[in-house]
């Protein structure tokens, strides 16, 4: 087959994106040919080149549109409207993921648990649950850790109030303040469609954070301070240094297989397809809730949802198989 890769453009930026080149190769092991495009802010070069192209496959790598997360689905909207079969979920599993407020809404509705939660802009409140401090304060609609800081948690209400202007002020859009659940930090992710399946459950490890940090999965913890995750150690922040996903040995299992029931249930409330991680914390008593879903996750060979399928024996080569095999099925159907 004839295969596209289609990218944000700041996957080139330097460093260039390693995902890039090892999803090439694994296409290419696979038989297939690959040919890049990159997705930057005109869409009507982009548009042209895939319908000229008409590729048998897109593997739809994006992550946003103009630097815009909240736009992701609809370069899938765009894809669909060309005729062409892609990889990941469709524009409706997007828009209800990515948007944080509305997808708690959904799962709420499915019984699925997130920490009570308020969103409101500008003064106009547009949901109010029953929230308690301390609290965590985010954009609901950027992914990757985006807008979350060390200062994310607060715990009163002037704090709270200085971190809604901070964030209203930089990304013009509402504001999500949620209930910290001050626990544990798992990542399940989730491969397959009618009859999907939960991978090995890793674990966000705080240990190293420096005394008083917040446990969260901040910006700099995931990224570093130069936002690329590559870092010298040398040059490491201390969040990106005192944090590491790994496989944890001392959970119960059945706590393992109630996350891995609650992912693979909250793929489907979300409509979601084929791959994606879903980030879940545990509180003290054993409550699971879940606080962050990321379909078209990240599929670098070293990431978490690579390695958990690894940990299952799905080797990264059998992985980007697997996912361009569940893709091509759908189609099929």
């Amino acid at each position: 087959m004839q295969i596209t890769l289609l990218h944000s453009a700041d996957a080139l930026e330097p460093p260039v994106d390693p995902v890039l080149d090892q999803l090439t190769r694994a296409i290419e092991v696979g038989g297939h040919a690959v040919r890049r495009i990159s997705v930057a802010d005109d869409i009507m070069p982009i548009a042209t080149e895939l319908k000229r192209e008409r590729p048998d496959l897109v593997f739809n790598l994006t992550e946003s549109f103009a630097g815009v997360s909240s736009l992701d689905s609809n370069l899938a909207a765009l894809l669909n409207l060309l005729g062409l079969r892609y990889t990941g979920s469709s524009p409706a599993g997007l828009l209800l993921a990515g948007d944080k407020s509305l997808a708690k809404k959904v799962l709420g509705f499915h019984g699925i648990r997130t920490p009570e939660f308020a969103t409101l802009y500008r003064g106009a409140v547009d949901w109010a649950g029953d929230i308690a401090f301390p609290v965590i304060v985010k954009p609901p609609q950027e992914d990757a850790s985006i807008g979350i800081t060390s200062g994310a948690v607060v715990h009163d209400i002037k704090d709270l109030l200085g971190r809604i202007d901070s964030l209203q002020s930089e990304f013009h859009s509402p504001v999500l303040v949620e209930e910290f659940v001050d626990g544990r930090e798992f990542y399940v992710g989730v491969l397959g469609n009618l009859h999907a399946q939960p991978l090995a459950v890793m674990e966000l490890d705080f240990s190293g954070l420096p005394a008083g940090a917040p446990r969260i999965a901040s910006w700099e913890a995931k990224w570093g301070a130069d936002g690329t995750g590559t870092e010298s150690e040398a040059e490491h922040s201390a969040e990106f240094a005192g944090t590491k996903a790994i496989f944890p040995t001392d959970l119960d299992e059945e706590l393992v297989e109630r996350m891995q029931r609650i992912a693979v249930e909250t793929f489907e409330a979300l409509r979601l397809r084929d791959y994606a991680r879903i980030d879940l914390r545990t509180s003290a008593s054993g409550e699971v809730f879940v606080i962050e879903v990321n379909p078209n996750c990240y599929l670098e060979r070293n990431a978490e949802f690579a390695r958990a399928a690894d940990k299952d024996g799905i080797g990264y080569d059998a992985l980007v198989a697997r996912i361009i095999e569940l893709a091509m099925a759908r189609y099929a159907r």
